[in-house]
């Protein structure tokens, strides 16, 4: 802007690359482009020395020294010293003074998120890199010593308490922690899987194994009815805040829970163990009004039923470990539970051999057999809880039974868990008539049909549901506290763009496994529990055959769940929850009417995939709203579109491979494993060149982060 006629033009300071601070004298650097923007001043008092129409003579100018110096009255903002940290997503807010009172309400630094997954302890990817920490700007206090500090000089951090045994930055130990907890429950499900086989192996797939099923589903679903519900949404956040508020540390208040738990849950398992037979009944008519079954449930039922105070014993010292940063116990002790009970049935298969071999059924299976499982079923959930101890004991706890519970905020935190509650309810309502209508199916049928009831039913879920374990639930472990912070912050597009990130990540991986298992369940039914005899194996193929499909809304709503849980929103997923219950029992109660008793049970497990691709519906249209209309839901539906394009030759290709395999060679071991790794292969590959075909951009994400991760 050019000065007005009569105005001379404003003195410009000498070209120099650098300029002084008026304020600290400090050198300060300017953009040659906009250094003079703020030099002219069209309101100044005008100059009598440089001013041509000025009358000298009639108004002298002042004598020198008489007037303060002139200050600028604009400055140019100073440049930024520091360009954004191009390695994250998005920048994480000023940490605020330490303290009593600092806190962090967006969850950790998004820097702790970058490495999760059981690939870090491989990769160690996690593990603290000795670099110049160029960085360290954005985590320091916006404090007036942290403005006057020389750029290349790092300001001392403050001393931290030193912790035995950790070494490493805070982005090394989360996640190193994540990695752990990670590792432990892929581990967990692996032994997991394996004393189901064996559990199949040693009982059958009929109604003997459909008593246990019964028995050790009964403490389950009364300790997540009664306080397991509320027990990790609540009670949990109130143990890490006594920690920080309490004087003691919160072992107060941990104590307290720790004593009210076991004495609840102490009462809770001795009226459940005189209840048995109305538990048993309860779960299943059929089982109940068989006398010879019925005795055998009871007996399983009053050997796991005690489970229930161990349960809630391992959860609470598991969270008191967890708030004190220690995390691996709670996932690797149910692996010692695991290995009791395969112990066990090894035992049981060196005394009585397998089902096949053995014969026994509810009518004649051994009073002594019936002891040995129930026993050491029981003595896996001991062990599993009294594992906890020794981690406690080394973090400095001590275990002390504390009742003054009063007026100590306990009955204020039990009131916040209702949603959860009904949350946990509505879910084992439709559990509850699942295993009525199973079990009346599987007892219909009998022994010309076996592999048709509960056992069957549970056998398919747990493989159905090990690719959402370990596929999903890693991807949106990564995603979930940038996602809160995001929704925190009002960031619909931020939160948008994740969870569309994470549903099409997951789905790369989850759509081929589900046309596989629609595929090859038959041959990978008879590799696992061909022990139980080939029928009973085929039947289980066919119950893993119908969830196949269902694994696909499984997976997405799962991922949607995370964003009504980042707005902190649970309500909603009762309600949803609510409608995927009522749509599976009711699907499952016209499949047990309309289907052949053989097959009720795979018609269940097909209304369990529908129920959720309703709820899925739901949940979209509701999150929808709530992130302001837009989900990227025309990106995402191209990309499952494209991966079940590419998915359907390859199931077809792979499925009649795999009969032609079964039918030329057999039902046996040899042959179901042949039918399954060649069938496995055609399809992975028949898959992979449809994707490239269909431009999948998301499969060439994850070869890349494969071969990555292969050094290639």
């Amino acid at each position: 802007m050019p000065p007005p006629p009569g105005q001379p033009p404003a003195q410009s300071p000498a070209p120099n690359q650098y300029a002084q601070d008026p304020q600290t004298g400090e050198p300060q650097a300017q953009d040659p482009y906009v250094q003079d923007a703020y030099a002219y001043d069209p309101y100044r008092e005008p100059d009598p020395l440089t001013d041509a129409y000025y009358d000298q003579a009639a108004h002298p100018p002042p004598p020198p020294g008489s007037q303060p110096p002139a200050q600028p009255l604009y400055q140019q903002p100073p440049a930024p010293e520091h360009a954004p940290d191009p390695r994250l997503w998005g920048q994480a807010p000023a940490p605020e003074p330490d303290g009593p009172g600092r806190h962090l309400p967006y969850g950790d630094a998004s820097t702790g998120t970058m490495y999760l997954g059981v690939d870090d302890l491989v990769t160690r990817a996690g593990d603290q890199q000795q670099e110049p920490d160029a960085f360290a700007h954005l985590y320091r206090d916006q404090g007036a010593h942290a403005a006057q500090q020389p750029y290349g000089q790092e300001q001392p951090e403050p001393a931290q308490p030193a912790v035995p045994g950790q070494r490493g930055g805070k982005v090394a130990s989360i996640a190193k922690s994540s990695a752990v907890m990670a590792a432990g429950t892929l581990v967990s499900r692996v032994t997991g899987f394996l004393r189901q086989l064996m559990l199949v192996a040693a009982l059958g797939g009929a109604t003997l194994n459909d008593t246990y099923t019964v028995a050790w589903t009964l403490p389950t679903m009364i300790y997540i009815l009664t306080i397991g519900g509320g027990l990790n949404s609540v009670f949990v956040p109130q143990l890490v805040r006594s920690m920080k508020d309490d004087d003691d540390g919160g072992e107060a208040f941990a104590n307290r829970l720790l004593t009210i738990v076991t004495v609840l849950l102490s009462a809770l398992a001795l009226i459940a163990f005189f209840a048995a037979p109305l538990l048993v009944r309860l779960l299943s008519t059929p089982i109940a009004n068989d006398a010879n079954a019925n005795a055998v449930a009871v007996t399983f039922a009053r050997y796991c039923l005690p489970t229930i105070l161990f349960m809630g014993i391992h959860v609470v010292m598991g969270q008191i470990l967890n708030a004190r940063g220690r995390f691996g116990a709670m996932m690797w002790t149910p692996v010692l539970n695991n290995v009791v009970v395969i112990g066990t049935l090894a035992l049981f298969l060196w005394v009585y051999g397998t089902n096949s071999s053995s014969g026994l059924t509810e009518d004649n299976i051994p009073p002594e057999a019936v002891r040995l499982l129930g026993a050491g079923t029981l003595l896996g959930l001991v062990v599993q809880a009294l594992a906890m101890i020794p981690y406690l004991r080394e973090t400095g706890f001590k275990v002390r039974p504390r009742f003054d519970w009063k007026g100590k905020g306990l009955g204020k935190s039990a009131k916040l868990a209702k949603w959860t509650v009904l949350f946990v309810l509505a879910n084992q309502l439709g559990n509850i008539v699942v295993t009525q209508l199973a079990t009346a199916a599987g007892k219909a049928a009998g022994k010309e049909h076996p592999g048709s009831g509960i056992t069957a039913y549970q056998s398919a879920l747990l493989i159905w549901q090990m690719p959402q374990a370990i596929i999903t639930v890693s991807v949106m472990a990564a995603l979930l506290p940038r996602i809160s912070r995001a929704a925190a912050d009002g960031e619909f597009a931020a939160v948008r763009d994740d969870i569309s990130h994470g549903l099409r990540t997951s789905a790369v991986a989850i759509v081929p496994i589900a046309f596989g298992l629609l595929a090859l369940g038959v041959p990978m039914c008879l590799l696992m529990f061909g022990s139980a005899g080939h029928d009973t194996a085929r039947s289980f193929g066919y119950v893993l055959m119908a969830f196949g499909l269902g694994l696909i809304p499984f997976s997405v709503q799962y991922v949607v769940l995370r964003g009504f849980y980042a707005y902190e929103d649970t309500r909603t997923p009762f309600y949803n929850t609510l409608i995927v219950a009522a749509v599976s029992a009711g699907v499952s109660a016209i499949a047990y009417v309309l289907l052949p008793d053989q097959f009720a049970v795979a018609g269940m497990a097909a209304a369990y995939g529908l129920a959720y691709a309703v709820g899925v519906g739901v949940a979209w249209a509701r999150l929808k709203k709530r992130t302001g209309g837009d989900l990227d839901g025309a990106r995402v539906v191209r990309t499952y579109a494209r991966l079940c394009f590419a998915s359907i030759p390859a199931a077809l290709i792979s499925g009649m491979l795999s009969w032609v395999i079964l039918g030329a060679l057999g039902d046996g071991f040899f042959s179901a494993l042949a039918a399954t790794v060649v069938g496995g292969a055609v399809l992975l590959a028949v898959f992979y060149v449809a994707a490239k075909r269909l431009r999948v951009e998301e499969l060439n994400t994850l070869v890349g982060m494969v071969r990555g991760r292969l050094g290639r």
